[in-house]
């Protein structure tokens, strides 16, 4: 079949593209599985709130903390066999929650233990999983296969909490810890199905030191990797209307929790949308215009949010602020890996991973301290309006982004990705032969 009859598919034609898809998408809904079920079983057996946050701060640290080190792994090792050690680890960190809730052991500490080891393997995955990614596609093609990755993401986290859910009222959480331990080893078994990808050779006569902090170095030594990755840090952190939603759906739209159901949905419709609608017509031109304009939709749409008292015009708006948002990740999400040298890119994702989850959990907690002090409304308002006013800085900062035409490596001043821009005849059908990493 030609590439034209496939249209925005014609990326899964490459067998390791699409196993890698596969098993990241399986991990990422039995993570999002499983957050559902440890929440709910920690709240049950705690009853506070705090509890919770300690749960995400389990979950976050070990990015931050490791960062370096993950990065470094993800660069230094065979990318595919890093993610299938990662994947392991979180299948033995589902194992472990089986055993405390089919014994019924479980408790505070066995579940924030377990959150921590959960949170160690996914600072090692990601990196490795993202860096592995673009040396599985030709060049041309990696616009499609972010937009599929982003898709992939964005239908976890609707799905997974609704399966984990239902799993957890038809059978406790037993039964999703089972099924997301299944779905793991799933997905590592189609991690272990790629053939050994191309992986730059590494430079010799580095200190430690310099190939721990590399990654680090080539993000504020490329302005293009600073303005893109702190563009997105800044909006998000100063974007509050997601975490504010339960207030919103019950004092100022008046509905109950299936109508705050919906609200939390949204945004993910809208992102799913759009990155079909990316998959089949990737940009083609003005890329660096539309990552601004992507992001002040973003902004724009948590201020008429903010303003509005009719749920489904403010379901809408959040369908629409999805939509913004996924402009910006599969741009940023090209831009990222072809500015980055093969060689350098685990540890740059490392230390982007780290920059957006900060970005997240910081913008939780800024959400709360700002409408403590102006309400709700008033937060969300001021916080598109930072990000609108953050898109009108870095337009001005980082000219470099607005004149990005073309998502290619030539447009971005780097060739190498990885990833040869025509495959061999073999790989046609998704057959790569075995290269040595080096």
């Amino acid at each position: 079949m030609s590439r034209g009859k496939l249209g925005g598919v014609a990326v899964f034609r490459h067998r390791d593209f699409a196993l890698i898809w596969s098993g990241t998408f399986l991990a990422s809904v039995a993570m999002q599985m499983m957050a559902v079920a440890i929440g709910w079983q920690m709240y049950d057996l705690t009853g506070r709130a705090f509890d919770l946050g300690l749960v995400g701060l389990a979950e976050f640290l070990p990015s931050i903390l490791l960062v370096f080190f993950t990065g470094a792994a993800a660069d230094r090792f065979d990318r595919r066999i890093v993610t299938i050690l990662a994947m392991a680890g979180e299948f033995a960190c589902a194992a472990g929650l089986l055993w405390f809730a089919w014994t019924m052991t479980a408790d505070r500490w066995s579940i924030l233990a377990v959150a921590a080891g959960f949170g160690i393997s996914r600072a090692f995955a990601a990196p490795a999983a993202r860096a592995l990614m673009p040396t599985l596609v030709p060049p041309r093609e990696l616009p499609s296969a972010v937009a599929w990755s982003s898709i992939s993401w964005q239908g976890a986290i609707v799905g997974g909490p609704a399966i984990g859910g239902f799993l957890y009222a038809g059978g406790g959480p037993e039964l999703v810890y089972a099924m997301a331990g299944a779905m793991l080893l799933i997905g590592a078994g189609a991690m272990s199905a790629i053939h050994r990808p191309l992986q730059a050779l590494r430079v010799t006569g580095e200190t430690m030191a310099a190939k721990i902090v590399a990654g680090l170095r080539q993000i504020f030594h490329s302005r293009i990797l600073l303005g893109a990755i702190s563009l997105d840090l800044f909006a998000v952190l100063f974007s509050s209307a997601i975490a504010l939603l339960p207030i919103f759906a019950k004092d100022v739209l008046m509905v109950g929790p299936d109508g705050l159901g919906i609200l939390r949905a949204a945004p993910g419709v809208g992102a799913v949308v759009m990155g079909v609608v990316l998959a089949q017509f990737p940009l083609r031109q003005s890329v660096g215009k539309l990552l601004f304009l992507g992001v002040g939709v973003f902004g724009l749409c948590a201020v008429a949010f903010s303003l509005s008292t009719w749920f489904w015009f403010s379901v809408a708006l959040l369908v629409v602020m999805g939509a913004g948002d996924m402009v910006s990740v599969y741009i940023r999400g090209t831009i990222v890996p072809l500015a980055t040298p093969d060689r350098l890119r685990g540890r740059v994702m490392a230390v982007e991973m780290v920059f957006i989850g900060a970005s997240n959990e910081l913008g939780l907690f800024a959400a709360g301290i700002v409408a403590s002090i102006l309400g709700a409304v008033g937060a969300v308002t001021f916080g598109g309006s930072a990000t609108l006013l953050v898109v009108l800085l870095w337009m001005r900062f980082f000219p470099e982004l607005v004149r990005i035409r073309r998502l290619d490596a030539d447009e971005l001043g780097f060739r190498e990705t990885g990833a040869p821009d025509k495959l061999p005849a073999a790989q046609g059908s998704g057959d790569r032969p075995a290269h040595d990493g080096g």
